[in-house]
């Protein structure tokens, strides 16, 4: 027995309409379309060449084997035209059928009552899918393949000047005259406000003056952070 019909001999269906079914679908299958069960029809008597159900993840397929088994007759819908799907279970077997929205009735009955179940519940199973998508992941920003660029830039120029070590204090200090009071970039740089008129050299210059004002203590992470982030989004 072909292990590819393997998996759909769990309830007792015909070993040889399966086969028939699934080498003659393998031609019929979409691309990433997978075939998840197959019902065989199990009438009381005799059934050389029961109908069978196909359901997959794209649609319904019906299998109606034609001129003793040697054709076979395949109707398919898929699942956005299926408007609901029914099981209803008598004393021979159960009968499946559903409704499209076009107000077509398909019904397969004798189909055993483990597999009536099984196809009934994969059917509910994907119209829960069409009804309720998988939230796809939040949608990114698009940035501008120049602007990207140059931000990537900046960032790689960040992290190597944060890794530099300040050697020379005395380089970070604005010179002042002897009279004047001493001024440290304005320590409170909380509340400083950077100019968007400043030039990219200037604001590079900027940020590589607020680490090593960091680096010494004399502004907090936080504030550290706060430029970066600002001069950063005027670059």
């Amino acid at each position: 027995m072909k292990e590819q019909i393997k998996k759909f001999l769990n309830e007792e269906q015909d070993p040889k309409a399966i086969e028939k079914i699934t080498s003659k679908l393998n031609d019929l299958l979409m691309k990433n379309e997978e075939i998840g069960y197959i019902a065989v029809q199990k009438k009381p008597a005799l059934t050389v060449f029961p109908d069978g159900v196909v359901v997959t993840n794209k649609r319904i397929i019906i299998c109606q084997p034609k001129n003793l088994g040697l054709s076979m007759n395949f109707t398919d819908f898929t699942w956005d035209e299926i408007e609901g799907t029914f099981v209803k279970e008598n004393i021979l077997g159960s009968e499946f059928s559903f409704s499209t929205k076009t107000q077509i009735q398909v019904s397969i009955d004798y189909i055993p009552k483990t597999q009536a179940r099984k196809i009934f519940t994969y059917a509910k199973e994907q119209l829960d899918i069409l009804k309720n998508p998988v939230v796809s992941e939040e949608v990114k920003v698009q940035v501008p393949e120049f602007q990207q660029e140059k931000v990537e830039e900046v960032e790689e120029f960040v992290e190597e000047m944060e890794a530099e070590e300040v050697i020379n204090y005395a380089e970070i200090m604005p010179a002042v005259s002897n009279y004047a009071e001493p001024i440290v970039e304005n320590t409170t740089a909380s509340t400083e406000k950077i100019s968007s008129e400043l030039t990219q050299d200037e604001l590079f210059a900027k940020l590589q003056n607020y680490k090593k004002l960091l680096d010494n203590g004399l502004i907090l992470q936080g504030e550290y952070d706060a430029f970066k982030k600002e001069i950063l989004s005027m670059m």
